[in-house]
């Protein structure tokens, strides 16, 4: 059993959008991050291999992963979609990153969906990187549900070696997302740390903040000695003042490291982790800065 301390808590690159690749390390180090994740989009800092080991050996931050361009906005990066998962596998491989985070075929991509679990696994066997499915969510438009994703946006019933797990997304599709840990067990190997509610808006809250039991998730991960790494992916291009994306991620970061510490806590002490736990996700305090 794994404690704590071997659960990485990462910094994605969208964390610190609108800023750049570049401040994704600084921040990470600045903050006390373990690790960071770079959303590969038309920032060509975050296509480069050469410059992302620069960036990560300067600011001690090792690249735990890469998250494709598989997005709406980044659709015109690296080409088709196949090759948009080659080069990100390749990009990971160059990096020492140990994930490529993918998200499922859009419905007008016929050919890439009717083969894409096959497909990605021929991608991690000549590349040895894994590539992790993210769970994304239903569509809505006039009270009605779009079909945007296939085969689903649902992944836990697909057939897919490892899954990302998104508590913002979940919340959209009005998921439960401890009984999704429960059902996925080892699939289960990168988690982005977010909240929402079922708004039907992509709202990436602060852990927390939403509906999703986020606690009892993070808690889930430390208890069973999970083998993967939370990666902090929260909105913050809306920040008010000076400093406030500093205290948003500070807080992600000290949510994720107290609730793993309390599950593995409870592990030691001979907890079950397959049973519903109280949590208080009110002992981490949102303080400004001194």
């Amino acid at each position: 059993m794994t404690g704590p301390a071997e659960i990485p808590v990462t910094l994605s690159s969208s964390s610190v959008f609108p800023l750049g690749t570049q401040d994704v390390f600084a921040m990470a180090e600045d903050l006390g991050y373990d690790g960071v994740e770079v959303m590969v989009t038309h920032n060509a800092w975050s296509q480069d291999p050469v410059k992302l080991n620069r960036l990560s050996e300067k600011h001690g931050m090792p690249i735990h992963s890469i998250h494709a361009p598989t997005l709406l906005f980044t659709q015109q990066v690296w080409g088709s979609a196949w090759n948009k998962l080659a080069k990100s596998a390749d990009l990971a491989r160059e990096v020492g990153a140990e994930v490529v985070v993918a998200h499922p075929p859009f419905r007008w991509q016929g050919n890439y969906a009717s083969g894409f679990a096959e497909g990605i696994r021929q991608i991690m066997d000549a590349t040895g990187v894994l590539i992790c499915v993210e769970n994304m969510y239903p569509w809505r438009a006039g009270g009605r549900e779009a079909t945007m994703y296939l085969p689903h946006w649902d992944p836990v019933p697909e057939d897919y070696d490892y899954v990302i797990w998104d508590f913002s997304h979940a919340a959209i599709a009005q998921e439960n997302s401890l009984d999704a840990f429960r059902s996925l067990g080892e699939r289960l190997r990168h988690v982005h740390l977010t909240d929402g509610t079922a708004n039907g808006k992509d709202e990436h809250m602060l852990p927390g903040d939403g509906d999703q039991p986020v606690a009892e998730c993070i808690e889930y991960l430390g208890e069973t000695g999970w083998d993967g790494a939370v990666c902090v992916e929260v909105g913050t291009r809306k920040t008010k003042y000076a400093g406030e994306r500093e205290e948003m991620l500070i807080y992600s970061l000290e949510f994720a490291r107290h609730h793993l510490a309390a599950g593995a806590a409870r592990s030691a002490s001979g907890g079950d982790p397959d049973h519903d736990q109280d949590t208080d996700q009110d002992t981490v305090e949102r303080s400004p800065l001194p």
